[in-house]
């Protein structure tokens, strides 16, 4: 989901807040120009284009710039300017006064275009977001999908995804989520009726957001397995999508498939998604924890999250020492850091992993040991501490963490001489999975190579390759904006 923006409230008199406006690029002829020539031609790497535009100019918009827009783009007689209008914060006690009339002349051609329309409603969205009118963010993502349920136009398809997103946040800052949630099902059924893939994909994430925020993993495993899958429109969606699929895995049980899926989430996201890159690698730590590995201390060092992963790495020292007491008094001292994560179920399966670290340790440790002074060791504070002990290593004996016997008559546990681990099936397994995630990374390299159109066939002219050269270095330099702001 996209974050919200701090701005600077610090009050500003409106005359020294005037010339910063008029300073700030006004969004109006070139935005305008690109949506209308994306509707008119029909390509929708033009309407992509004005949503990079757009991102690159929120953290400077103005309540006078978004009025301006508004007039210039919408005829003042049309329901879209007659709703949108009031939404706007009002200067000194009364609404902003928009000359509408001056650049008539200039929006007569834009008056039927839904794009030019829609874009409106998420111009006005995003900036009431950004400065945390939440109340008429929501009156206003509540209209803009109430139009978009009577559109079916594949160039409205990049902004209807952006809308559905913010109109989902909204809710979510509001505390609203379970409202909206027949809306969000209504149009993932609209979107798929439509064949409008980004659209599914956008709305197939947030419904997932929307279970998993209320803790319904059940549905969302139910959503997710039904809903239809394709090849993936948007980076940054199929890394969502990463993410609460390892979510739901780890809930389930199935630590293999949700630190696979978490791990490449966090590979996948980009750089500057600091936030959410942190929340996978928290997510990761613990899956490996419960998988019974010792993450590597370059995970918890990575530039920009050592201090959001510090209460992890304890918690990872306790694991990797065994020491029941250390475990507990990580868990309970950054409780509060563990609820606010929502991991504190998955830190109580984690007690069970260290006991047996701690059981593994002392088995290499000693060849033979009392039940009694296992649970010393232990720091098992029950009145039936050593049948508790006897129970434990019992059961990692079956499960294979410990090559040893009890010799329940003397009480004692009974070590096996350590094999040669080159003599098991270890290293084969070991290098399997090296190899798979190797070949995997190739087949995505080569999947991700892209090559114009018809190359094979013909030759491209130099005009023609200066304007794709042109283009494409304008589509990298905001690539990295809108990447920004996704996350």
């Amino acid at each position: 989901m996209p974050e919200d923006v701090e701005m600077n409230d610090s009050a500003q008199p409106a005359a020294v807040a005037a010339p910063a406006a008029a300073d700030a690029p006004a969004p109006a002829p070139e935005i305008a120009s690109v949506v209308e020539a994306g509707s008119l031609t029909k390509e929708v790497r033009r309407i992509s284009r004005a949503v990079r535009l757009t991102v690159a100019l929120r953290r400077r918009l103005a309540a006078p710039d978004v009025a301006a827009f508004l007039a210039f783009a919408l005829p003042p007689s049309s329901e879209a300017f007659t709703r949108l209008s009031p939404l706007l914060p009002k200067e000194d006690g009364s609404e902003m006064d928009v000359d509408t009339a001056a650049p008539a002349a200039q929006v007569s051609i834009k008056h039927g275009l839904p794009e030019i329309e829609i874009y409106c409603y998420l111009l006005v969205l995003i900036f009431l977001i950004d400065h945390k009118k939440y109340d008429e963010a929501k009156a206003c993502a509540n209209s803009s999908i109430a139009r978009l349920k009577n559109l079916n136009r594949r160039t409205v398809d990049v902004l209807a995804s952006r809308l559905y997103s913010y109109y989902s946040y909204v809710h979510e800052l509001t505390n609203s989520l379970a409202e909206i949630r027949g809306t969000l099902l209504g149009l993932h059924r609209m979107a798929t009726l439509h064949h409008d893939e980004l659209g599914q994909e956008t709305l197939l994430n947030l419904l997932l957001r929307n279970y998993l925020h209320y803790n319904l993993y059940d549905q969302a495993e139910k959503l997710r397995s039904k809903a239809p899958r394709f090849e993936a429109h948007s980076n940054q969606q199929f890394c969502r999508y990463l993410f609460y699929l390892g979510k739901i895995r780890t809930i389930q049980l199935e630590y293999t498939d949700a630190k696979e899926s978490l791990l490449q989430a966090a590979r996948k996201a980009p750089t500057a998604a600091r936030g959410f890159r942190i929340q996978c690698n928290k997510w990761a730590i613990l899956v490996r924890l419960l998988l019974g590995e010792i993450p590597e201390r370059t995970v918890f060092m990575q530039k920009g999250m050592k201090a959001a992963l510090t209460p992890y790495f304890e918690l990872t020292n306790a694991v990797r020492v065994g020491d029941l007491e250390v475990f507990r008094a990580v868990a309970e001292k950054f409780g509060s850091t563990f609820s606010a994560d929502r991991t504190s179920n998955l830190i109580v399966r984690l007690r069970h992993n260290v006991i047996r670290t701690g059981l593994r340790n002392i088995s290499i440790s000693y060849s033979r040991i009392s039940l009694a002074d296992i649970a010393k060791k232990l720091r098992l504070d029950t009145k039936t501490a050593v049948a508790d002990a006897e129970s434990i290593v019992a059961k990692a004996i079956r499960d294979g963490a410990i090559d040893a016997t009890i010799d329940h008559a003397n009480g004692w546990v009974v070590s096996k001489e350590t094999g040669d681990v080159y003599s098991t099936n270890e290293p084969q397994a070991a290098f399997n999975s090296r190899i798979a995630f190797c070949l995997n990374m190739h087949n995505e390299a080569v999947k991700a190579l892209r090559f114009p159109p018809n190359s094979h066939k013909e030759k491209e002219s130099a005009e023609k390759r200066r304007e794709r050269l042109q283009q494409e270095e304008e589509l990298a330099k905001h690539m990295a904006e809108e990447e920004d702001d996704d996350f």
